[in-house]
């Protein structure tokens, strides 16, 4: 069972990950990301938007999956356990709503294609349980931050309408993953070792994302 300060954690870990959330500003607020993605990118997306309808369906599709393999690599993890639970059915309600706007434009999903950004960031990881979860978790926690920038990208550019809604909430989703990571960072670790590893891996992954080439994808 649960100890009363593990039950604590968990109910602050379901109301900061709320899945119902209500259409706000797209607006990142306290982003710890260092390069920012240039205007270039949300041209692109906006000149082939169903192709970046397809590939935001498969990131979501991968975040519930991930979130499962969390789950399933620390059982004894009680509040982590929770919080990929939580995740990975807000996570997987995401993609069935990118799923139906695929559908109203009469778009078929697409095989999955690897993310090379996602693949040089894990490549980071280090070896060792405990450093290797903190790895994960902080890496897990900057790739929502780089969502939510970008999402908040194309929430910004996209006429008004439910599919700007619909962004603007993801962003705001986004956000809140970036923050549920780095607190269960703080619930593993001591706050200097999370401190100084998530400074060493946001520099690695602005050198990352600067060389990415430009495309109608997330990353």
């Amino acid at each position: 069972m649960p100890s009363a300060n593990e039950n604590s954690q968990i109910m602050r870990i379901h109301l900061s990950n709320n899945a119902n959330i209500a259409p706000n500003t797209a607006q990142i607020t306290n982003s710890p990301l260092r390069f920012a993605t240039p205007i270039e990118w949300v041209d692109t997306v906006m000149a082939d938007f169903d192709t970046f309808l397809q590939d935001h369906a498969a990131a979501e599709k991968k975040a519930s999956s991930m979130a499962m393999s969390m789950i399933s690599h620390y059982p004894d993890r009680i509040v982590l356990v929770e919080a990929m639970a939580e995740l990975a059915v807000e996570e997987l309600n995401h993609f069935r709503e990118v799923l139906k706007w695929l559908h109203k434009r009469d778009i078929q999903l697409t095989a999955d294609n690897k993310d090379h950004y996602v693949i040089a960031m894990r490549k980071h990881m280090r070896n060792g349980s405990d450093v290797y979860l903190l790895d994960r978790l902080l890496i897990g926690g900057i790739i929502e931050a780089r969502g939510c920038e970008r999402f908040g990208m194309v929430a910004e550019a996209l006429p008004t309408g439910d599919l700007q809604d619909f962004y603007r909430a993801i962003t705001d989703s986004e956000e809140k993953h970036y923050q549920l990571f780095i607190h269960l960072a703080h619930q593993y670790f001591a706050v200097d070792i999370v401190n100084e590893r998530l400074n060493t891996l946001l520099d690695v992954e602005a050198e990352i994302t600067a060389d990415l080439i430009i495309s109608a994808a997330l990353h």
